[in-house]
């Protein structure tokens, strides 16, 4: 079977489009930010079951750390105002429960009073894809908590574009081509799409520098005009410091991938977590430390409230059904990781202060600097024999 009829056969639309959408919000936990409380996550989950069923085939409510988090599966397309908006409600019904028992951050991210037509810029997360389902529609969603969007861009690049990681783009014939880079730069407000091998190179000059610019979506390649290029990844890329106008948090984000028949397996996705790689958020989201993979019953915040932690659930779809979620890291096959997690979260701490455990002052959550500075305005002096550099910002000795 050549290439063209296989990807045919592959992604024939066999039914109607079906919209997979993750939406997550922090809306309380305790004792501080460590993990959700139990009844909160149940007033959500109940509130989207009673309320959902006209509007949703299928849904999941799940957590990590302190941000609850809704898959919902549907038939209405992305940025649906009354799939947002189910989701808003649901939130400001579990928010309602949490500041009835005092818990801290209740309803923070909830950044708007009432719900405007979209639940994106109010505040919490969202990542959503339209698709054509295979005979098997098998994904994964990702779930990290106390770190921001950009750390989603290591494992992505593993997943989508380095065989070392992912066999499947040399042997696999239907992943040869590689795949599509949808990349945003979440300062200046603007995307551009690289494909995977031909720009790779350029991919990770942009992607590495992951407080800038982030991976939102994966598309497959089309070989043929009447084949769509299918969304197979998409990740949570609402950027709050901008959002609110100050810098109210890290994002928390998540993640969706769909894995096999042409895409990464299932293996060659949660491979890409087997090396704790560094991330930024952490303590007070002002901390640099390692991505630690975790079941989520061990996904509470503790040390240092961290450290920055991933969950995944695998589920497959079916007729706008779900099945799962299997606890991809509830596994000792991770164990080495974790482990190799610690000994960094050891090593690092010992900086305390210091850049670069702590983060430089541009991407701090949390800073007191503009404080000591103003209290000793006026009292620093120019360094003698010394220029500035206006387009740096930095001093630097004249050279003779």
């Amino acid at each position: 079977m050549n290439e063209r009829k296989f990807k045919i056969s592959t992604f024939k639309i066999l039914f109607m489009k079906v919209t997979i959408s993750h939406i997550k919000a922090d809306i309380g936990s305790l004792p501080g930010h460590t993990v959700v409380f139990q009844p909160v996550v149940d007033e959500v989950r109940t509130f989207v079951k009673e309320n959902g069923k006209s509007l949703i085939s299928d849904f999941y409510v799940s957590s990590i750390g302190d941000d609850i988090q809704i898959t919902m599966i549907h038939d209405k397309g992305i940025d649906n105002a009354d799939i947002h908006e189910l989701a808003w409600n649901a939130f400001k019904a579990g928010t309602a429960v949490a500041k009835r028992y005092g818990l801290y951050g209740a309803g923070q991210d909830l950044l708007k009073d009432a719900f405007s037509g979209n639940i994106k810029g109010m505040g919490p997360g969202v990542a959503e894809m339209e698709i054509t389902p295979r005979k098997a529609e098998p994904f994964i969603v990702y779930m990290m908590d106390k770190t921001e969007p950009g750390a989603f861009n290591y494992p992505i690049y593993k997943m989508f574009a380095d065989p070392f990681n992912t066999p499947g783009l040399v042997i696999d014939q239907n992943m040869h081509d590689g795949f599509v880079f949808e990349i945003w730069d979440i300062i200046e407000s603007k995307k551009i799409f690289l494909g995977s091998p031909e720009n790779l190179y350029d991919i990770l000059g942009l992607i590495g520098s992951k407080s800038r610019y982030v991976i939102k979506r994966i598309f497959t390649k089309p070989s043929h005009e009447k084949i769509p290029d299918e969304n197979v990844a998409v990740i949570t890329t609402d950027k709050l410091s901008f959002i609110a106008g100050e810098y109210v948090g890290k994002d928390d984000p998540a993640g969706i991938v769909r894995i096999q028949s042409g895409l990464p397996a299932s293996g060659e996705s949660l491979e890409a977590f087997s090396f704790p790689y560094l991330v930024s958020g952490w303590m007070r989201g002002s901390f640099n430390g390692p991505l630690m993979p975790v079941s989520q019953k061990d996904s509470k915040m503790t040390r240092f409230d961290g450290p920055p932690r991933v969950v995944a659930l695998g589920f497959v779809l079916k007729d706008g059904k779900l099945s799962g979620p299997v606890d991809m890291f509830d596994d000792p096959a991770f164990d080495g990781t974790r482990k190799t997690a610690m000994e960094i979260v050891d090593y690092i701490r010992r900086m305390g202060p210091f850049e670069p455990h702590r983060l430089p002052e541009d991407e701090m959550e949390y800073t007191t600097l503009p404080h000591v500075l103003e209290k000793y305005k006026g009292q620093f002096e120019p360094i003698e024999g010394a220029v500035r550099k206006k387009n740096l910002g930095v001093t630097t000795r004249e050279m003779d």
